[in-house]
């Protein structure tokens, strides 16, 4: 997942030129997983319930407040079949994604996936897509598919950990957790190793407020995704809007 000192560069999807060999990601360990905000709903024993809050004329809910904007470049050069058809729906999932109909960005990449299987590998966007549809099972699965590609993918191996402790609780989805490469950022490092590990939120968001802002937004968005893998939705909330509201979140807010 690369970019500017530790961002990913911004998509720069071009349907030209396809080479004959396999698909590949171009994202590195130096790029970071996020999308503009879009409403949800929180979900407590299998009801759920929207609990939204507004802010700058839009509504915005607690849980997977912060849907991961488009920051990492997954490029498909490929060849093989229906290349060319398979880049445009990756693409199209990708603007369906960003205009809150997540449901219809999965239907566009799995038909990316039908044109040409081989996209399967590396498409990191469906799995934050099936998240956000509490389709935990088929995103942990992607993430797993991801991170065998590139074993050195900090946040996809988060993700995964984000599926899991839905599916199986903190505990199981932390047994089970998928070890990566050492990332050369200290905020994922730091957020890889609370995933991993066990932290305190608290202390991630605090280490990182002074900082860049790029890092105070990371580690203010992973720390209440800790918080929801706990199912601590106030805290999740707090920390959730606290990296949308960052200088850094605002760059990415959704326009209307």
């Amino acid at each position: 997942m690369a970019m500017a000192p530790n961002l990913k560069p911004t998509i720069s999807m071009s349907l030209t030129p396809f080479l004959t060999s396999p698909p590949f990601s171009l994202k590195t360990q130096n790029s970071s997983l996020f999308f503009n905000a879009i409403p949800s709903t929180i979900h407590t024993n299998r009801t759920s319930f929207p609990l939204r809050i507004c802010t700058n004329s839009q509504f915005f809910s607690t849980r997977r407040l912060f849907l991961p904007s488009v920051s990492g470049i997954w490029d498909a050069i490929t060849g093989g079949n229906n290349p060319r058809e398979a880049v445009a729906a990756i693409r199209g999932g990708m603007v369906l994604f960003r205009q809150g109909d997540v449901a219809g960005s999965v239907t566009e990449f799995d038909k990316a996936i039908e044109l040409d299987p081989r996209q399967k590998a590396y498409l990191w966007q469906r799995g934050l897509s099936l998240y956000y549809l509490d389709r935990f099972e088929e995103g942990a699965e992607q993430f797993r598919i991801d991170v065998a590609q590139n074993p050195n993918d900090t946040e996809e191996s988060i993700w995964c950990f984000l599926c899991e402790a839905q599916l199986y609780g903190v505990k199981e989805a932390r047994e089970r957790f998928l070890e990566v490469g050492r990332d050369p950022r200290p905020v994922m490092r730091e957020a890889y190793n609370m995933f991993k590990d066990g932290g305190d939120p608290e202390k991630l968001a605090d280490a990182f407020k002074n900082g860049r802002d790029s890092d105070y937004f990371y580690a203010a968005l992973y720390a209440g995704l800790y918080y929801e893998a706990q199912k601590k939705l106030d805290e999740a909330k707090v920390h959730i809007l606290a990296a949308y509201q960052s200088s850094y979140g605002q760059r990415f807010k959704v326009k209307k």
